[in-house]
């Protein structure tokens, strides 16, 4: 195995069990490793402190363990075994109301670089990183292994993720699938609501599992309401919010895709949609340009759930001000008396930063707001307590006088 030593002093973080080794931290490597091959780090001094797998760029060492036991031949299936264990003890598991979670959240499950979700039997994984995708195999085995029969299918969808630069081939598609099981669209459940998934056409797996404990908060609040879920992709907050008791719902996307989905998950959960008169109305526009030109007052309660504004840290202070100018445009255009529900799932925009966007916004428009709850990700998207940086969903709950 190719060995890499750390400055001397530059070891702190990993024996703190953080799951990185950034490549500025590097002495020397003894051999030539290809991207992707797990290797193994030392101290200066010669102490054996973890393995990971190598890669290119600024993280050198994405950590797998501070043991040697990512060579054992059951490794997978044992880390698979864990981060099952931690979903059935958060009451994900067995659950006829909530059948679809998150099983592996890479470094909160201590597999940085990769993301499996469940969904009512069928499992959905991206790779992030080319040491995780030339892992699949083994991964796909430990999930049959894990599940049996349950298993309906194990789906890659790795094309679509990091910028691989080791000359792989990057083709979405089945790694298993039983012989009865031939669909590319399932049906989920969660806390009771129905919903289509569709992991070859949609957006990373298929659904944001993360908003799960926010959309049932929306649904709390949303009696009564008119409301408006702008990027609402399939209408997850949409649902929540009719089951709740909204008088009426606008869901906004820009993608028509997601907006027939929408339409297809409303009539699923029995509520009626197609005409501004309905229970529910789909517009397939721009989210900025529509909350910017909507009447003030016509919502009282708006949810603003905005893809990543920034991926990397050169763009943050392009994505605060975004955020900024998003949420002005929310608070001043709800009624009096009404809710925002405002998010962002950049990992580079801590909640602190987050916060005070908003709170720039809330000032820029005059009114007066209180923030009635902060809100993050739940606990199927687990944070590694040494990798405070796998905290990338925060949101604030809103009343505006």
């Amino acid at each position: 195995m190719v060995k890499v030593f750390l400055r001397k002093g530059r070891d702190e973080s990993v024996r703190r069990f953080h799951p990185w080794v950034f490549s500025g931290s590097i002495a020397n490597v003894q051999g030539t490793p290809q991207e992707g091959d797990i290797v193994s780090v030392y101290a200066a001094d010669g102490t054996f402190l973890a393995c990971g797998h190598w890669q290119i760029g600024s993280i050198a060492v994405r950590i797998l363990s501070f043991d040697s036991d990512v060579l054992a031949p059951d490794f997978w299936e044992v880390m698979i075994r864990r981060a099952l264990g931690v979903r059935v003890a958060a009451s994900l598991v067995g659950q006829p109301q909530t059948d679809c979670y998150r099983l592996v959240h890479g470094e909160g499950d201590n597999l940085p670089g990769l993301v499996i979700d469940w969904y009512n039997g069928v499992c959905v994984m991206q790779a992030h990183s080319v040491g995780m995708f030339r892992s699949r195999k083994q991964i796909c085995d430990a999930l049959v292994a894990v599940y049996g029969d349950s298993l309906k299918a194990v789906y890659d969808k790795s094309s679509g993720t990091a910028p691989f630069k080791a000359g792989l081939e990057l083709v979405d598609g089945y790694m298993y699938r039983r012989p009865d099981f031939r669909d590319d669209e399932q049906l989920v459940h969660e806390h009771g609501h129905k919903f289509l998934v569709n992991w070859t056409e949609g957006q990373k797996t298929g659904f944001f599992l993360d908003q799960r404990e926010n959309r049932e908060l929306v649904g709390r609040y949303a009696r009564g309401r008119n409301v408006l879920n702008l990027f609402c992709y399939t209408g997850g907050f949409s649902i929540y919010a009719l089951a709740g008791g909204a008088l009426h719902v606008d869901s906004v996307d820009s993608s028509s895709r997601a907006m027939a989905m929408v339409e297809k998950n409303v009539e699923l959960n029995g509520f009626t949609t197609g005409s501004p008169e309905a229970q529910h109305y789909g517009l397939c526009c721009d989210a900025i340009d529509y909350v910017k030109n909507i009447p003030e007052g016509k919502y009282d309660l708006i949810i603003v759930d905005p893809p990543a504004f920034a991926k990397h840290r050169g763009v943050r202070d392009n994505a605060l001000r975004a955020y900024q100018r998003l949420n002005a445009a929310a608070i001043s255009k709800v009624a009096p008396g009404g809710l925002v529900f405002t998010y962002s799932c950049s990992q580079v925009v801590d909640k602190e930063a987050f916060a005070l966007a908003v709170f720039s916004a809330a000032a820029q428009t005059g009114r007066i707001v209180r923030i009635l709850d902060r809100l993050n990700q739940p606990a199927d998207h687990s944070v590694n307590i040494y990798h405070p940086e796998g905290e990338y969903l925060k949101g604030l709950l809103l009343y505006v006088e």
